[in-house]
């Protein structure tokens, strides 16, 4: 008996079967329901399996039902997989095909390394194979360099406030740069040793990469590097952003791969490890340099994760009005066995609110010098012709200096060497049978020459060529000494870092989209708090720290990258602030120097100046007596120190010194100045507040005039805004307060006049000092007088012209009432004129 699709169970049980009588019952196999399966009760035990229909939902779509980052390839069918996985792999072929001649130029160009000593035969047995370290010496320079520079022990992040800088902004900003240092240099681990080995990489390729993103097993972030060779674009492609298509290659265990499918990355479908894993030609050409070959078999998987836009069937992009598909390709992550074509997982890769649908970015592409297309140039392709050059005249070089050292040549037939077969050691002499005659006579040697000084001389000029192109600054910054002017050591750092300050700016600017994708990574994935307390507020503010306001910049400077450098530009700054150490902070010129130097704990060595702090009169005395010249604070009781410093000038020792004395006219000429301000201030408070008290007044009888029904509401608002304008204008302006503070410290500096005077040697009271202050504050006074009128005068013009107006703006406001009303009596006749004659009709 068939059983129907939509089973109904009975519901009975295995007891309540007995005495019926046995029938035979056939099954069908258990039906899968890709979409999932609805359990229906019948409210009588039974329940009936309903395959979801999709489509036959009301108001719910395929794409509403599956969530945004679920695994479609769970949803599709094995056809469309099966004819998606032929069209990717493919097109990842076309790839690889389109780039060959690239691969053979790096693979031929990893040669020049020498790592790997070449045995020659030829011109003879034992000829050098060896190779000028050239290329290897500008790689390791340069690591080294670049190393440094973009990952110092500090931490290689720093970050930056956009827009307006705050306190709460700039400890935000301080947060995110000492967790983000802290994830780079403690959690992930593969950072440190991915960044230098790429670094040694990159000046050989032109291109490396890094790949940015989250790891579900690891549960934190990956920055892990990709050599070129294994990522794979399109051939149409000029960089990241725009590429339909890249292809990133990863080897991957057999049990990696499992782990993936159990944690519900990858599709469950079966996968066997192949034998015969195809390596590309670079990967081969770097484990025979290595010294790496395989003699056994692994479980090793060739897995391609493709970032390619598709027009995926069942997920097409729908136009919201006409809920047609468009035909628009959107950006997946596909990821594919290579060898059996099974696709394991099929992701979207853009954001569930971005409307555009634009493509989450996961590469960092890091050049050493731009290409002429998307892959960038090393120094294989650069130097790679002199590299080349330089080792073939470097064993000729050797080869001519073994044949001129081991000679050879021909002897007589009847000459009879012992041992002739066995080569002669330096300083061996052997017998050998002559028949007769001389033996001079019996051999002759081959006429070989010494190794050719014109050769020697031309490799030096090779290589000096050669090591000029990376190494040019450093060579040229060593060469300068402390006494070079400063013009010409900022021309030489100028000329030295045209090159390599070009690749630093590039790394740099690699490494900022890097840190901007990793920052990425840290708000959306990692927990919502900081692991550790922070300083200026609670842990939970983690998520809320990664927003627009705080950008994520590497540490490094772009414009320098080399201790080198970055001393000879501290000493040139520190030179020019000792040749005018008045206009210029030497304290701040020999901090730089210590720090260019990357000495620790500076503050032990070159401790920060003091900050002034308010003393107390007697304080203040000593230090004039000493030569100093105190600080005046506006918050200090202004008499009792002027009272006090003056007292000072009886003493008849310090009529004497007129430095100790000139200290004391200063000193009292600045609290006299603070005191005349903080008494204008409290005048302008007093009149503010009367002019307060007297608006508040009137604007009470305002209101009572409304409330009695004497005054419209209108007409009361207006006045009270007419009362508003004239008690802003009438507050002192900037110049007249400052007038007045002129004025108040002349008074108070005639009341202290006469006990500002001293005695020279004749015995007669001078005060040179009082009186050239009395002038210039005289002639301050008057200037500020002069623009006060000047503003007054202003005022009143302004004053004029705002009464002009608005009386011109009521005369204009009449003007349009009157023709306002004409215009409606108007249309009230014409409209009175049309009743009547449709009444008369």
């Amino acid at each position: 008996m068939a059983t129907p699709p939509n089973m109904v169970a009975s519901g009975l049980d295995l007891d309540d079967t007995a005495g019926l009588p046995e029938l035979e019952v056939s099954v069908d196999a258990p039906m899968e329901f890709p979409g999932g399966a609805e359990i229906i009760e019948d409210g009588m035990g039974g329940a009936t399996v309903q395959p979801i229909d999709f489509n036959g939902l009301e108001g719910l779509s395929q794409e509403d039902l599956i969530p945004f980052d679920a695994n479609l390839s769970e949803f599709l069918d094995d056809g469309v997989l099966g004819e998606l996985s032929s069209d990717l792999r493919s097109m990842y072929q076309d790839d690889l095909s389109s780039r060959s001649e690239w691969e053979d130029a790096y693979t031929n160009g990893l040669d020049l390394l020498g790592i790997k000593t070449e045995d020659r035969s030829t011109p003879f047995e034992g000829a050098s194979g060896i190779t000028h370290p050239m290329i290897s010496e500008s790689v390791t320079q340069f690591q080294a360099q670049a190393y440094k520079e973009l990952l110092p022990s500090g931490g290689p992040v720093r970050t930056a406030v956009l827009g307006l800088k705050d306190r709460q902004r700039e400890e935000q900003a301080r947060r995110v740069k000492d967790f983000m240092n802290y994830q780079i240099t403690e959690i992930m681990e593969e950072y440190d040793p991915d960044m230098d080995q790429m670094l040694f990489y990159l000046p050989l390729s032109g291109s490396t990469f890094k790949k940015v993103y989250f790891d579900p097993t690891k549960q934190r972030a990956i920055a892990k590097f990709i050599p070129a060779q294994d990522l794979v674009v399109s051939y149409a492609a000029s960089d990241l952003a725009t590429a339909s298509r890249v292809t990133h290659v990863l080897r991957m265990d057999l049990n990696d791969v499992v782990k993936m499918q159990y944690a519900g990355m990858y599709r469950d479908v079966d996968l066997s490890a192949s034998e015969d894993v195809e390596e590309d030609q670079v990967r081969q050409k770097v484990n025979e340099l290595e010294g790496l070959s395989k003699n056994y078999s692994d479980d090793v998987l060739n897995i391609l994760e493709m970032h390619v836009d598709l027009d995926l069937e069942g997920f097409e992009d729908m136009d919201p009005e006409t809920q047609e598909p468009t035909g628009i390709k959107l950006p997946y992550i596909v990821t594919l066995d290579d060898s059996s074509g099974s696709i394991l997982a099929i992701r979207r890769n853009y954001e569930m609110e971005d409307i555009f649908k634009r493509k989450r970015q996961y590469f960092v592409h890091y050049k050493f010098m731009p290409g002429l297309g998307f892959y960038g140039f090393g120094l294989i392709h650069m130097i790679g012709g002199l590299g080349r050059a330089a080792t073939s005249l470097l064993r000729q070089l050797i080869d001519a200096g073994t044949l001129a050292n081991l000679p050879a040549g021909f002897k007589a037939r009847g000459v009879r060497v012992r041992n002739a077969d066995e080569p002669l050691q330096p300083g061996e002499w052997r017998d050998i049978d002559a028949p007769g005659g001389s033996i001079r006579d019996a051999i002759v040697p081959l006429p070989y020459k010494e190794p050719s000084g014109t050769l020697a001389q031309l490799l030096g000029g090779l290589v000096n060529d050669g090591r000029r192109f990376i190494a040019l600054a450093d060579q040229q910054i060593s060469d300068m000494g402390q006494e070079t002017p400063v013009g010409t050591t900022v021309a030489m750092l100028e000329r030295g870092m045209k090159v390599m300050s070009a690749i630093h700016k590039r790394l740099h600017y690699a490494q900022k989209t890097e840190f901007r994708l990793l920052a990425r990574i840290f708000s959306e994935n990692l927990p919502p708090m900081y692991p550790y307390e922070v300083a200026g507020a609670q842990a939970q503010v983690k998520v809320e720290d990664f927003d627009a306001r705080v950008d994520v910049l590497p540490v490094s400077d772009p414009n320098i990258f080399s201790m080198s450098q970055r001393v000879t530009l501290a000493q040139t700054q520190l030179q020019l602030a000792q040749s005018n150490p008045q206009m210029h902070n030497l304290h701040a010129a020999y901090r730089r120097m210590y720090q260019a130097l990357e000495v620790q704990n500076i503050d032990e060595i070159l401790p920060p100046a003091p900050e002034p702090m308010p003393q107390d009169p007697a304080t203040e005395n000593a230090a004039m007596i000493g030569g100093k010249t105190p600080q005046a604070f506006p918050q200090q009781d202004h008499d009792a120190h002027i009272q006090s410093h003056l007292a000072m000038l009886e003493l008849d020792i310090l009529q004497q010194t007129p430095a100790v004395l000139a200290a004391i006219f200063s000193h009292v000429f600045q609290h006299i100045s603070m005191k005349a301000r903080v008494m204008v201030q409290m005048e302008m408070q007093q009149m503010q507040q009367a002019q307060m008290q007297e608006l508040q007044q009137q604007i009470a009888q305002i209101t009572n005039l409304v409330q009695a029904g004497a005054l419209l509401p209108e007409m009361a608002q207006s006045q009270i805004a007419q009362l508003q304008q004239q008690m802003q204008q009438s507050q002192m302006p900037p110049d007249q307060v400052e007038a007045r503070v002129s004025q108040v410290e002349s008074q108070l500096l005639q009341e202290v006049m006469p006990l500002l005077t001293y005695k020279g040697e004749g015995g007669a009271e001078q005060d040179p000092l009082v009186t050239i202050r009395m002038q210039e504050l005289a002639i301050k006074e008057m200037e500020a007088s002069q623009k006060a009128q000047m503003e007054q005068a202003k005022l009143q013009l302004d004053q004029m012209k705002l009464e002009q107006q608005a009386t011109t703006d009521s005369a204009r406001l009449e003007l349009q009432e009157q023709i306002a009303d004409e215009r409606s009596e108007v249309n009230r006749e014409r409209i009175d004129v049309q009743r009547q004659a449709m009444e008369r009709r």
